[in-house]
This record gives C-alpha cells, structure tokens and sequence, in this order.
C-alpha cells in the first residue's frame, strides 16, 4: 500500500472515530474494526488526592520600590539615568538646578568663617583677661564682661555651623541620587521643567526581590492564614511562595481582604506591575490523572486510548482540568482501574491492524 493510501485510512479511520464518538456523547466508541491489543503497552489510571485549588487575580510590585520627589525649587538641568537604566545605591540620577542653593551655602560658608575667627580671638582675650585677674591686676567685673563675649561668640558660631548643615542640606536636594540599587521604572519630568517640592520626579523598583498583592473573599481569610502558602503561576510556570502575609482588616467596599504573597529572589518572567494568577489550595479533591503524552487532540476533541478487558481498543473523549509536572487532571470520562495506550500513535496502528 502506498504512503497516500495509506495516511488516507488513517484519515477515515479517525473520523470514522469523532463521528461515532460525537454520536454517543463521550461514551466508548470502537474506531473501526475491533482489534486485540495483545502487545500494546498500557498505563493503568490509578486514583489520586490534589488540591482544591481557588485561583485569584494578582498584581505584582516590588518589595524595594520608591517614587523620588523633589525637596527643593529649581529646573531640571541634567538626566544622568533613564527608564530602564540600572542604578546602583548612591548613583546621580538627575540634576536640579542649584544657583540659590549654592549662593546660599557659600553665605553660610562665609558667616561660618567669621563666626569662627570672632569665636578664637574671644577665646583668646579670655585668657589674657583671666590671667591677669588672677594676678590681681584686673577686677572680677572684667572677667565677666569677657567671659560673655566668649560664650556669644560660641553661641554664634554654632549657630553658623547650623546654618551650613541646612544650606548643605539644600544644596544636596539638587541632585537626584538612587537610595538603593535597582531599575528606573518611571519618569515624571523632563529638561527644562520647573519642579517644586513634592513633584514627583523619577520611580526606581528592585526587580529581583517580588511579591504578589491579592485581594480575596473575607470569607476565606482564616483558611488562606491557616494554609500559609500560595502558588503564583507565570508564563514560565508555578512558583512557590516564600511566605503570606494576611491583612488584618478587610476593604469595606468589596468585602476583601489583601494577601501578599513573597516570592523567592530571582523569580524569572515577573516585571512590577504584571496580573498574575494566584492560587490558594484549600481542601483535598479525588481525582485521576494521566501523562501529557497518552491525550489525543484532533480539532475541539480530546481524547485518550482505552484498552478494554477484552482487548479492544477504544476512542473515549475526555474532559481535561489543569497540568501539573507532566501529568494533566482528568475531570471525566476515565475511571480509576481503566488502561489507556501509552502510546497514541501505535494505538492507532494497532487499530488499522498494522
């Protein structure tokens, strides 16, 4: 027989198969002559307990996450760091003009030099002064009258200290600096803008340490703090939590209570700010399962291989549920105790006959 004609008895054979399998609404349905398995090999469907999963929605932020604000007046003069530059702790990341702020530190600077030189000589006429009282060449009255100009010296002098700490302060609110090392997510401002204190200027997010916030029904609060652990499914797959952390107060609004979730550090395919789905497994549910490999798919239909008592081998549709490691769940259509082909495509040779 030619390859043609052959993968054409294949076709019909198949559909032959969804025809009566359609018909019979998922029961057994024997795709074309009925034929013995004697050396097909088979994989008894064994029952097995998993978890009664509820599945929620979730967002995810960064745990090391900060919206930098300006705290002094001016422009933006410089952009060191952009959206998605790394940044490590300490790095510029923009700069706000600083022409008062340095006029004012340089006054302060000044005030302080003459506060100092003021403080020394009245230190030193102390001295001079205290000395000679106690030769007994000045009076008690002199001492004082130095005395307090030494001490209003000091007081002045402090005060210029202060008052260099404050203009450098200020000074220090002109550039921008990362407190912590991470990726800039965000910014607010651009060249030339005028801010003032409280403008938001740029976001900084450290990506590698996440967690998940899921708000779930009040209803199932003590369940889930009991539970004490979730799984956050990504597109690279599920993800064990570090730890939750239940609120202690629900939103009066929607009658939910928020969950965060903590990720181990260095979870891959998770960006702040991305849904996620966050499930809770709450109660055991029986249950069979059967690996990837034996699931038959041919357009909306699935299906598996069943090997009978007597040897027939049979088309059966199944209902799937979710995958775990390899194996998917089977919400109908097999039993615990039933065999199934391991192998679809030698079970369908086998049914040709070949």
């Amino acid at each position: 027989m030619s390859a043609t004609r052959r993968g054409l008895g294949t076709g019909l054979i198949l559909a032959a198969a969804l025809l009566a399998l359609a018909g019979c609404g998922g029961e057994e349905a024997a795709p074309g002559p009925v034929r013995a398995a004697p050396d097909l090999e088979t994989l008894v469907v064994q029952p097995a307990a998993i978890d009664r999963e509820r599945v929620f929605d979730g967002i995810v932020e960064s745990v090391e996450q900060a919206t930098l604000a300006a705290q002094t007046s001016g422009r933006i003069v410089a952009l060191e760091r952009d959206v998605d530059d790394r940044v490590r702790r300490g790095d510029l990341i923009m700069r706000i003009s600083a022409v008062e702020q340095r006029a004012r530190l340089d006054a302060a600077l000044e005030s302080l030099s003459e506060a100092e030189a003021l403080a020394t000589e009245a230190r030193a006429q102390f001295r001079r002064v205290s000395d000679l009282v106690e030769r007994k060449l000045l009076s008690q009255a002199d001492l004082d009258r130095v005395t307090a100009v030494r001490d209003a010296a000091a007081a002045r002098l402090a005060a210029a200290e202060a008052n260099v700490a404050a203009a450098r302060e200020q000074f220090s609110y002109t550039e921008i600096r990362a407190p912590f090392a991470g990726v800039v997510t965000r910014r607010h401002v651009d060249v030339g803008e005028a801010v003032s204190p409280g403008t938001p200027l740029v976001a900084i997010a450290a990506p590698e340490v996440l967690r998940v916030n899921v708000d779930v029904p009040q209803a199932l609060a003590e369940e889930v703090r009991g539970l004490g652990a979730a799984t956050v499914r990504t597109v690279k797959g599920e993800v064990p939590s570090e730890r939750i952390t239940v609120f202690p107060a629900a939103s009066a609004g929607s009658n939910t209570v928020r969950v965060r979730i903590d990720l181990p550090a260095g979870t891959p395919g998770l960006f702040p700010g991305m849904f996620v789905k966050a499930g809770f497994a709450i109660g055991d549910l029986a249950t069979v399962r059967v690996p990837a490999s034996v699931v038959v798919r041919r357009g909306e239909v699935t299906a598996v291989y069943v090997v009978t008592g007597e040897g027939r081998i049979v088309l059966r549709q199944v209902r799937l549920g979710r995958a775990v490691n390899g194996a998917i769940e089977v919400l109908a259509g097999l039993e615990p105790g039933e065999r199934v082909a391991a192998d679809p495509v030698a079970a369908t040779l086998a049914v040709e006959g070949r």
